[in-house]
């Protein structure tokens, strides 16, 4: 590209909130629809799973379908990553809603809990593609001072989906029957986001190449990437150096899949707990609810505050307030006070989970910045397969779900202190200088 085009591309591909807004906001919506598919198996599946065949207290048969759709979306997570630097991020969005497509039939005609652990694969395609892409998109097309707000907005739109999308489907189960609710609840919304998105996305590739010409041209104002990083790494370079080198890319990796062994618990073994103790599908709807609509709006806040005091203080924080939420479920009695426990867990989450992956935006090239949060986004969901093995043994364990809540929260009380210890600060104004 000769040097007028690549002004006038500049121009053209201005980063902004303001700027992008449609854009933004479409995004946006598209993680609201995508927050909706998951969020429809919050509620009904774990607690109807003896419908489909698992026995009561089979608990790590139980989690066999987190374990399919965690180890299929940490995979995905990545090759999205670096298949978007190749082909674009709206493509492999639509691929996500094309992976969509299978779930409500094999749920609806699911003869075995087999089938859905099956359908699982396919629900890992969708948020492994589509999720990804709504991340990346909005990074590409906002400053780095906003990438705090920006992944807050994304998850926000995400998580209180993924709330309303429990409670939702626990109404229609009692009205339509949990097959059929399930069923059109899936269809109607991926029939939906994948209209939208091929009417109105925009590819926005196009604006992270504008951002690594900046670099290039020594426009760019910030952190220096980290040493010894080719300008366009391979793939197994760039996971190398995410997942291993790099202490603070360690730290975060680390912090992400504590963070989702207790998402995987709050998914399963949080539904069961409440059933056990005599609640009915609508009002787990309304604890699991409250749970996924305060991590949901909270991180309009908590990412807005990265913006202004830095990620670390915030994410180490999340990660203690959510240890003492899920810690709290275990010491008190009665759906107000289990609700409180679940507002505080979701509080927790809010403060970790967007500026986990602003973290990882601060400090990755734009060259490869999708690639490197798709590193980040790999190890992250892989916490749903290690966390739902891992739990489902410790609560098959003396067939006693309570074991596996504690177990949680010291895992994410750990995970704090190594945050602690071993990242640097990220956010660009608070820490100009090369990020070890």
């Amino acid at each position: 590209m000769d040097t007028q085009s690549a002004i006038a591309a500049e121009a053209v591909y201005v980063r902004g909130i303001r700027a992008n807004l449609h854009q933004f906001i479409q995004q946006a919506i598209q993680v609201f629809f995508v927050g909706l598919v998951i969020g429809m198996e919050r509620n009904v599946l774990p607690v109807l799973s003896a419908d489909f065949g698992v026995p009561k207290g089979s608990f790590l048969f139980l989690m066999s379908f987190v374990v399919s759709f965690g180890f299929v979306k940490g995979i995905l997570n990545f090759v999205a990553g670096r298949l978007s630097e190749r082909i674009g991020r709206k493509k492999v969005l639509m691929l996500g809603w094309l992976g969509a497509l299978p779930i409500p039939f094999m749920i609806l005609y699911a003869p075995s809990w087999g089938w859905i652990v099956a359908a699982n694969i396919f629900l890992g395609i969708n948020q492994g593609f589509a999720w990804s892409m709504t991340v990346t998109s909005k990074v590409d097309i906002t400053r780095a001072e906003q990438r705090g707000f920006a992944t807050g907005v994304n998850e926000f739109a995400g998580y209180a989906a993924v709330g309303i999308g429990g409670l939702a489907t626990g109404y229609l189960a009692q009205i339509y029957g949990p097959r059929e609710a399930l069923f059109a609840f899936t269809l109607a919304t991926t029939f939906i986001a994948a209209t939208i998105a091929s009417f109105f996305l925009k590819e926005t590739l196009p604006w992270a190449k504008a951002e690594s010409r900046e670099h290039a041209n020594a426009k760019h104002t910030g952190h220096r990437w980290p040493a010894g990083v080719s300008e366009h790494p391979g793939t197994w370079e760039v996971f190398t150096l995410v997942s291993f080198k790099h202490p603070t890319f360690r730290a975060l990796c680390q912090a992400g899949v504590a963070n989702k062994i207790a998402d995987a618990l709050l998914w399963v073994l949080f539904p069961i707990y409440l059933h056990d103790k005599g609640l009915g599908l609508v009002q787990i709807g309304w604890v699991t609810a409250v749970y996924g609509t305060v991590w949901g709006a909270s991180q309009l806040l908590t990412g807005t505050l990265s913006d202004i005091i830095g990620r670390k203080v915030p994410i180490i924080s999340g990660l203690w307030v959510l240890a003492a939420g899920i810690a709290t479920v275990m010491l008190v009695e009665g759906m107000v006070a289990w609700t409180i426990s679940a507002a505080i867990m979701g509080l927790g989450m809010a403060l970790l989970y967007p500026n986990l992956i602003a973290s990882v935006a601060d400090i990755a090239h734009p060259n490869w910045r999708s690639s490197a949060l798709g590193t980040y986004r790999y190890w992250r969901d892989t916490g749903y397969a290690i966390g739902a093995v891992l739990l489902g043994l410790v609560a098959q364990w003396g067939n006693d779900i309570s074991k596996a809540f504690w177990v949680t929260a010291l895992i994410l009380v750990i995970s704090g202190l190594l945050m602690a210890l071993g990242a640097s600060e990220t956010h660009p104004s608070k820490n100009v200088h090369t990020v070890s």
